[in-house]
């Protein structure tokens, strides 16, 4: 069970884990369709994989879920719930790291078996326009969290009922988390997911993101060592 609070204080802990406070109920989600994709990435790597979409989610969202390696004879698969990022994950924006850490998770997960799960929560659950103001906002000085806050828009919108809804009809409830965000594991346990381990990311750190992951180390606890958080 995952129970580490690292890196959290005062507020911050208790909206997490006040989002984690759930408990799964089946609304009769299931497997729309399963669908051979064979993945060619930029890095030169390749990979079969399986992409599977879903019918009656509690979110009404076209999430995947993306089996890779030997995803069906691993009782405990690694998982990465990875927020969709237009910019970064297709366009190489420098201003996050989403985009290395997609490329990561498809990597390590086709090694041992396991789920990319592509959440259709663009900016945190903010959408795509609303992100790119968002951008203008930070370009003028706030932080990620307050250019949304700002907007009058949630800091992080994203619920992960969804996630364990996928994970329910694949067949698997105990997982290994690939994430560096406490908040997905906290609320997957409130949602009936038994969270083995959960495993960092890489952490890819430039010029153009650093008060970004910065601002993930301070404001929501992301497990992230970089040179200099404050």
């Amino acid at each position: 069970m995952f129970t580490s609070t690292q890196g959290f204080a005062g507020d911050a802990l208790d909206e997490v884990q006040s989002k984690g406070a759930h408990t799964l109920k089946t609304n009769g989600a299931s497997i729309r369709r399963e669908v051979p994709v064979p993945l060619r990435l930029a890095d030169g790597f390749e990979v079969d994989s399986v992409v599977f979409s879903f019918s009656d989610l509690s979110d009404g969202l076209q999430h995947l879920a993306v089996g890779l390696g030997d995803f069906r004879n691993n009782p405990v698969p690694l998982v990465r719930p990875h927020s969709e990022c237009l910019t970064g994950d297709v366009f190489g924006s420098a201003r996050c790291d989403c985009g290395p850490q997609l490329l990561e998770a498809i990597h390590r997960i086709a090694a041992v078996g396991g789920y990319l799960l592509y959440l259709r929560q663009e900016g945190r659950g903010i959408g795509l326009y609303n992100k790119l103001d968002a951008y203008a906002l930070q370009d003028a000085g706030l932080d990620t969290y307050d250019a949304n806050l700002e907007l009058h828009l949630p800091a992080d919108g994203r619920d992960y009922r969804a996630v364990a809804e996928m994970l329910e009809v694949l067949g698997t409830r105990k997982i290994d988390l690939l994430s560096n965000n406490p908040d997905k594991a906290l609320q997957l346990e409130g949602y009936g997911v038994d969270v083995r381990s959960r495993i960092s990311t890489g952490v890819f750190l430039s010029d153009h993101n650093r008060n970004y992951l910065r601002a993930k180390v301070l404001r929501s606890g992301h497990f992230m060592a970089l040179d200099d958080p404050k």
